[in-house]
């Protein structure tokens, strides 16, 4: 039987952040650090064949305001790696607590970004004929235990877009247990819808799982080989362990092992609309409409309280994709539990990578707090750099 996933790879209890413990300062202690404190950081990145590097200085970055944060970081518990890409060149690589340069780290949710750029390979490469296929055509063995008809009508479109009506598993035990189960098929007619299809978000594991499990059916292959051809191999990057669920299928919402070095090259792709080293990889149209704001103002709509204290606002989401904003820049991002961030600033050609220890099986108050620390971290620094 294969690995089941768990509710690391899961979205946020919006239930603990609620409860008031998880706004935090970035920064122990009253004061900041001094101009010797910071010119004793060391951030050099490792010289190796796999990427450019730089400094930077090089290429337009206060080496400072680098240093804080790395200064910063040094702060953290958790984490295991962080890496700064401006303008294509690694400026900035530094490994904390756990953490080396050949670790390859679970990132969680992160995950479900992978699967939405496999989806938009799988209709590229004419696997798929639209996004707007319907779910149910793929599973013709369940169409007949169908009772709720507006199941009928849901789209691969408002799958990746967590519109597709299903609920949050965290909201009740039930939906857990069914996730944990890795039994996931069933679920489709078994679990209720709490929207109709189309029009609201709501963050469902099972929704990702549904669409790895699509890719793998028009395939004929899981989605780690599928995407070791297609997407890993033409970037230059190998994976580690990619957990399964009963059946055998890869986990499309989480449970992706990659270096930091490795992911760093996926956000790479989508900041370069799809282009790695002059190859089309992903078709810009898919990275385009991948990084749209399909829901808006989240948390504004029920999952994001307005006194989290957080360095980020205004978050939307795309196609499995991320976004908000940080001070005056728009950040796109896969996030996982515990803290796993790949961060695309287009605007500053600029991609962050942080991971961290993953709280597998641990979803609990201590997990959201670093979670909280890492995305601050990366928010903050964002903020302090000027607008283009």
């Amino acid at each position: 039987m294969g690995k089941r996933i768990n509710r690391l790879g899961l979205r946020h209890s919006w239930l603990l952040f609620a409860s008031g413990i998880l706004i935090l300062s970035m920064l122990a202690g009253c004061g900041g650090p001094s101009v010797e404190d910071l010119e004793a950081v060391d951030y050099t990145p490792l010289l190796r064949d796999d990427w450019k590097v730089s400094t930077p200085e090089e290429q337009g970055l206060d080496p400072m305001l680098v240093a804080e944060m790395y200064y910063n970081a040094e702060k953290l518990e958790t984490i295991y790696s962080l890496l700064i890409i401006k303008n294509d060149h690694l400026v900035a690589e530094k490994y904390f607590n756990q953490g080396s340069v050949d670790q390859k780290d679970r990132l969680q949710s992160v995950t479900k970004s992978y699967t939405s750029a496999l989806v938009g390979i799988a209709l590229e490469q004419g696997y798929l004929s639209s996004v707007d296929q319907n779910m149910l055509d793929f599973f013709p063995e369940i169409v007949d235990r169908i009772t709720d008809p507006r199941k009928e009508q849901i789209t691969i479109r408002q799958m990746l877009q967590m519109r597709a009506g299903y609920p949050s598993e965290e909201t009740n035990p039930i939906f857990w247990d069914g996730l944990l189960s890795g039994h996931y098929l069933p679920l489709i007619e078994e679990f209720p819808l709490i929207a109709d299809p189309g029009t609201e978000f709501n963050y469902s594991n099972l929704t990702s799982n549904w669409l790895g499990i699509i890719v793998h059916q028009v395939t004929g292959t899981n989605l780690k080989s599928f995407a070791e051809e297609y997407l890993f191999q033409p970037i230059g990057v190998e994976a580690g362990e990619w957990g399964t669920d009963a059946e055998g299928h890869n986990n499309g919402c989480g449970d992706l092992h990659f270096s930091a070095r490795d992911a760093a090259k996926f956000g790479l792709l989508y900041l370069n609309d799809g282009v790695y080293e002059g190859k089309q990889v992903v078709a810009t149209d898919w990275v385009h409409d991948s990084l749209q704001r399909y829901s808006k103002n989240i948390n504004a709509t029920g999952g994001f309280p307005a006194n989290w204290g957080l360095s980020i606002s205004d978050i939307g989401y795309g196609y499995q994709w991320w976004s908000a904003k940080a001070g005056g820049h728009h950040l796109d991002f896969a996030w996982g539990h515990g803290g796993q961030f790949i961060v695309l600033v287009d605007e500053l050609d600029m991609v962050i990578v942080l991971t961290s220890y993953p709280f597998w099986l641990e979803h609990n108050e201590e997990s959201w707090k670093h979670e909280l620390a890492n995305l601050n971290l990366i928010g903050e620094f964002i903020k302090s750099q000027p607008g283009e």
